[in-house]
């Protein structure tokens, strides 16, 4: 049995649907069940329900065979897995965004950025490769807000259309990278159970 690890939230239903056309057919409809584990009809699979930043560590740990996950997750949890497919979905930006020029807060005398993000791995590497010096300022959420009430000059966050940002008044500055949805791999897994897990990848593969 592959025991795959799915991110909840937004790539929930465009992995489910991958899943199924690549021939896990599951016993319950994951989207309106409560359980966080689900069998498949053939008992070939188990599809374990997990939040996004916590895949790769489902996986990378042996908890799960496979997984599909956001690069940007995968990036910022500096996990060590295979990564043999982008599955093309859920595409996305790790941005850099700030308010325009005139209405940002001035803080007098301090050269150090003060930066808001749910990715403080991947934004102190940036600023650190341009040699800016900064203050990280983790956030859970709603970190477009940081910048407005002067708890950061700029933010980095995952922008889709980046509708929200231009509401609230602020551009992107940079694109830092691009992310999508990725089938991630326990490196033990891929040696151990080689030949289900090739049938597998080669399934999505066809799929892509």
């Amino acid at each position: 049995m592959l025991i795959i690890a799915i991110a909840k939230g937004r790539l929930l239903k465009p992995s489910l649907a991958m899943l199924k056309d690549a021939g896990v057919e599951l016993e319950e409809d994951a989207l309106t069940s409560r359980r966080l584990i689900l069998n498949s009809r053939d008992s070939r699979y188990k599809v374990i329900l997990v939040k996004p930043v916590d895949t790769p560590t489902y996986v990378e740990y042996g908890a799960a065979d496979l997984g599909i996950a956001g690069n940007d997750v995968v990036i910022e949890s500096g996990a060590d897995l295979f990564q043999p497919l982008d599955l093309r979905f859920g595409q996305c930006r790790i941005a850099v965004a700030a308010l325009e020029d005139a209405k940002r807060k001035k803080r007098a005398g301090n050269p150090t950025v003060r930066v808001a993000t749910k990715y403080p791995s991947i934004a102190l590497e940036y600023f650190n490769s341009k040699s800016v010096p900064v203050e990280i300022i983790p956030l859970a959420g709603s970190i477009e807000l940081a910048p407005l009430i002067g708890l950061a000059d700029m933010i980095v966050d995952l922008v889709e259309t980046g509708q929200t940002l231009q509401d609230n008044g602020l551009k992107i500055v940079d694109v830092i990278s691009e992310s999508s949805a990725r089938l991630v791999i326990n490196r033990a897994s891929y040696q151990t159970k080689r030949q289900e897990v090739g049938a597998f990848v080669r399934a999505l593969e066809e799929l892509v």
